[in-house]
C-alpha cells in the first residue's frame, strides 16, 4: 500500500533563542506525519534527517488529480510505511524539516522579519543540532505529545537523536542512532571546511546573498557533495 504525503506547516510567533545567544523572531516548521497518534500519544516516532534531507521521510506526493508524482517518493520510504521496520501500523511516525533548510522550514531564502524587502541570505542566524532538537521538541508540545516512542536518524539525524537522549532523556524511551557520532575528527572538520571553501568561493555565491541575484553556487555544492560522500 503507498502511503500518499501531505506537507503541513506549523508557525511559531515565539521567538527560538538559539545557542549562539541570537534568536529567530518568528519562524514555521515543515513536517510530515504518517500513521495515527494512539489514545495515550505513547506511539510517536520522530525521525530526524540527515544535512541534505527533508521532512518527507516517506510515501509519495499526488498531484490535483490524485495520480502520484514521479520521483516523490520520501527518502527512508524502504524503512518506514505499513508492515515496514517502522510499521505505521503501528507508530505515529513525524518527519520535520530543519531549520536554515531549503526544503520549507524558515531558512535564508525566506524573508527576514528585520530587513522588511529582503531574504535573510547570509544574516541567516548559525544554528546547531540542540537548537534544531529544541525546535523539534516545541513542535512536539504543540502536538501533544510528551514522550517519545523513539527518535532516529542517520548521519546528521543520527547526531540529533543523540542530542535528543542529551537534551531531554525524560522524554525519549529509545534513540536509534545510524551512521552517526557525538563528535567528528579533526580530519573530518578539515575536510568540511575543504567543502565548505568550495562553496564560499563560487563566483555564484555572493557572499551567501546569492537569492538576491537569483544564482545557485551549484558548482561548489557539487564538488562540496563529493568531498562529503568521499570522507
Amino acid at each position: 500500500m503507498t502511503m500518499i504525503a501531505q506537507p503541513q506547516s506549523m508557525h511559531f510567533v515565539k521567538p527560538l533563542i538559539l545557542q549562539s545567544g541570537k534568536s529567530i523572531r518568528e519562524y514555521s516548521l515543515s513536517f510530515e506525519t504518517y500513521g495515527k497518534l494512539n489514545a495515550d500519544k505513547s506511539n510517536a516516532v520522530l525521525v530526524c534527517h540527515a544535512l541534505n534531507a527533508s521532512h518527507h521521510v516517506a510515501g509519495v506526493y499526488a498531484n490535483e488529480s490524485g495520480a502520484v508524482e514521479d520521483k516523490s517518493t520520501g527518502w527512508w520510504d524502504n524503512m518506514i510505511g505499513p508492515g515496514k521496520p517502522v510499521d505505521t501500523n503501528r507508530f505515529f511516525v513525524i518527519g520535520v524539516n530543519n531549520l536554515g533548510s531549503c526544503f520549507g522550514s524558515t531558512g535564508p531564502m525566506h524573508p527576514n522579519p528585520d530587513v522588511p524587502g529582503q531574504v535573510y541570505g547570509a544574516n541567516f542566524p548559525v544554528v546547531t543540532v540542540e537548537d534544531w532538537v529544541n525546535a523539534q521538541a516545541l513542535l512536539l508540545d504543540v502536538l501533544g505529545i510528551q514522550t517519545l516512542a523513539a527518535v532516529m536518524g542517520g548521519s546528521l539525524g543520527g547526531m540529533q537523536a543523540l542530542s535528543w537522549t542529551l537534551q531531554y532523556p525524560n522524554r525519549v524511551r529509545h534513540a536509534v542512532v545510524v551512521a552517526s557520532a557525538p563528535n567528528l575528527t579533526a580530519e573530518n572538520i578539515a575536510f568540511n571546511e575543504v567543502a565548505r571553501r568550495a562553496i564560499v568561493t563560487d563566483p555564484d555565491f555572493h557572499g551567501g546573498h546569492f537569492y538576491e541575484h537569483g544564482t545557485v553556487p551549484k558548482r561548489g555544492l557539487r564538488i562540496a557533495r563529493m568531498i562529503g560522500h568521499i570522507t
